[in-house]
């Protein structure tokens, strides 16, 4: 019979050369993980609204451009819901490895935190900046037969019948709803707000004759608008959109009113430093090619180009004006 003087000791030796390997293959999977060049597979878009509004078309147009240049597909996710804050929050949570990324306009992003008392996430903590996408047109519009052409003929007929006149948004705390909410304030007037799910569905309804007014991006209704399916009253931009030349502002009769709503790029925190200046990079060298100007332009909208640094300036700025415009209408959510 064999006799094995030291047995435990040959054990170690054992468990101690499988774990040296293991941690060897770990190294090696982290180094390969690491040189792997960006992108290595599909990157994901999320929009944090329903197909169809004006954060989803542009980032459908974003991502032909951009899956163009990278030579990797490039997917858009719609997961609509609670003013956006809802995909927002739960992308929050996610590890930021640059497949997966926020498209997303001023009110998911700055106008929700001061809507909801939870919404789920810091939008300076827990995204970085990437790059601002665009600046889109805003609209008010009215269904064909509504009684006013402009916005002094429907002041006048909301005084006369105050709380009559219902106005359609993409749902409440959305963009659309605070909007239609400061018009109401600065006009001194009274509409009845009906929250849809999405800005699609509202604008639908509007030209339907289900409702009369909504506030909508020109992405969402150029067609309607161009096809005589809906009126605009006014434009809601502080300066006349060049993709409606002859429309005057709701500035020019209520002085003082207006917003330039704005869509960009974020990444989850911890996001490595070199794929986000990549894709600033990538999103920059997008809207300079002649076709994506020319969708922009013709969806009414115009290219946003800035840095990083320029677009997380922006989110703290629009967030304490945001804030103060919120309170200023009294709108709440929870």
């Amino acid at each position: 019979m064999t006799f094995h003087p030291f047995p435990q000791a040959a054990s170690r030796r054992q468990a101690l050369a499988l774990l040296a390997a293991g941690l060897a293959s770990s190294w090696l999977a982290g180094a390969a993980l690491a040189q792997e060049k960006y992108p290595a597979r599909p990157v994901t878009l999320v929009v944090p609204q329903a197909a169809g509004g004006a954060n989803d078309v542009l980032a459908r147009v974003l991502a032909q451009r951009l899956a163009e240049q990278l030579g990797q597909s490039v997917i858009v996710d719609n997961r609509p819901g609670a003013g956006g804050t809802r995909a927002t929050a739960a992308l929050s949570r996610t590890r930021g490895d640059g497949y997966t990324l926020l498209v997303t306009t001023d009110s998911a992003q700055v106008i929700a935190p001061a809507l909801y008392k939870n919404p789920g996430f810091d939008p300076e903590k827990d995204f970085i900046p990437v790059a601002p996408i665009a600046r889109a047109g805003y609209v008010l519009v009215a269904h064909p037969d509504f009684g006013a052409n402009d916005v002094a003929g429907l002041i006048a007929l909301a005084k006369a019948q105050p709380g009559h006149y219902a106005i359609a948004s993409a749902g409440n705390g959305t963009l659309n709803h605070l909007m239609a909410a400061l018009l109401q304030k600065a006009a001194g007037i009274e509409l009845l707000h009906v929250p849809y799910k999405g800005s699609a569905a509202a604008a639908t309804d509007v030209v339907s004759g289900q409702v009369p007014l909504s506030v909508q991006s020109l992405p969402s209704v150029m067609g309607f608008v161009q096809s005589g399916k809906l009126k605009v009253l006014g434009v809601v931009n502080p300066e006349r959109t060049p993709a409606l030349p002859d429309v005057p502002t709701i500035s020019e009769t209520l002085p003082g009113f207006g917003a330039a709503p704005w869509y960009a790029l974020f990444a989850p925190a911890g996001t490595p430093e070199a794929i986000v200046a990549q894709l600033q990079g990538e999103v920059q060298r997008a809207l300079a090619h002649p076709q994506m100007l020319e969708k922009l332009r013709a969806l009414g909208c115009e290219p946003f180009v800035g840095t990083a640094a320029d677009l997380g300036q922006l989110v703290r700025s629009d967030r304490e004006r945001w804030a103060k415009a919120v309170k200023e209408t009294g709108v709440t959510i929870d």
